[in-house]
């Protein structure tokens, strides 16, 4: 399916672009375009690389011009850019309006204007239930995919519109494992909002797995949820300790703005309707219209009370943690300059 096609990915110099990178590059792929508004980043990427596939385009997608002239001949699009940092888009919600909402609109009206094949937009667990900015900013850009998956005005009738939903990423730029391992190699206490947090545990290269799940599975407007292990957050700093064979203290400095106690993957209203796929769970689109008096039910899904959240998922100890930190390539790197 991906023999001599084009795929674009939005904010490609970030760490999901790198991680899908490593699998398409051996790919059939004719070209791979990397839009993002970085430049150093691309240069940075254009000089590891070294490949031919890559094309570089800078543009934002705030920025309507320039992301409809980068989907010129794409087929493929996988949507990552956003601003993903909790209290910075508190701080700033328009900010996180602008590119997390108006910036998705903006590539999928690209994406129908130029009849791309399949679209996969990449969402976050604080979408579910959400309370701050930048959960709402990516709960709109699932609920526009799936209006768009709906939208019998894209020309190209054989499109298909999906999102993916995950958790934390670990060792994603700006996440807590890279603040971790800088903290005990600088001798610092351990920062700890509140200790008995969860959050879902997942890997980069699970990301991509996701990613790609959804883009050979989806049926339009699907929504994809990998199930992950969880972890307390002072788990997580145990297990890092553990294994740097750190003493660090650990300072409690309480919860930052508009954080949760536990993040949640899937809410109870699509648990009643969710599909069970084994490693994952499919949220399908409601394709009824605004006609709701054409719509009778008689024996439809029952809500349950029984969402899937970072607090009843697999829980890890922290022998089970330090065992999954030690299969990513981040903290194994860390761990052998850390020895030098």
């Amino acid at each position: 399916m991906f023999k001599d096609k084009t795929l674009l990915i939005t904010g490609g110099t970030g760490s999901f672009g790198n991680a899908m990178l490593k699998g398409f590059l051996n790919s059939d792929l004719k070209e791979i375009r990397i839009f993002s508004r970085d430049e150093k980043k691309q240069e940075d990427m254009r000089i590891e690389y070294k490949n031919d596939k890559l094309n570089f385009v800078i543009g934002d997608v705030r920025d309507f011009s320039s992301i409809n002239a980068a989907m010129n001949g794409v087929d493929f699009v996988f949507h990552a850019a956003a601003l993903k940092q909790v209290p910075s888009c508190e701080f700033y919600p328009m900010q996180a309006v602008q590119t997390n909402i108006l910036g998705a609109e903006n590539v999928l009206e690209a994406a129908a204007n130029n009849n791309v094949e399949r679209v996969v937009v990449l969402s976050t667990d604080k979408a579910v239930y959400p309370i701050n900015a930048m959960g709402i900013s990516k709960a709109m850009m699932e609920k526009m995919a799936v209006a768009k998956a709906r939208d019998r005005r894209v020309e190209n009738i054989n499109a298909i519109y999906t999102a993916t939903r995950y958790g934390n990423v670990m060792c994603s730029r700006g996440s807590i494992i890279p603040l971790f391992i800088k903290q005990i190699k600088e001798g610092k206490p351990l920062t700890i909002t509140n200790p008995q947090m969860t959050r879902f545990m997942m890997s980069l290269d699970d990301s991509v797995e996701l990613v790609m799940f959804a883009f050979k599975n989806g049926n339009p407007g699907d929504i994809f949820v990998q199930k992950s292990p969880g972890a307390t957050i002072h788990v997580l700093a145990q297990a890092l300790k553990e294994l740097f064979y750190a003493d660090n203290e650990i300072n409690i400095i309480g919860e930052r703005h508009a954080e949760k106690m536990y993040e949640t993957l899937c809410s109870k209203e699509e648990m009643s309707k969710a599909e069970d796929l084994g490693r994952f769970y499919r949220v399908p689109a409601d394709f009824r219209d605004l006609n709701y008096t054409k719509y009778v039910q008689e024996d439809g899904p029952k809500l349950i009370d029984q969402e899937y959240n970072s607090d009843n998922t697999e829980r890890l100890n922290v022998e089970d943690l330090k065992k999954l930190l030690l299969t990513l390539d981040y903290v194994k790197e860390e761990l052998a300059s850390h020895t030098k």
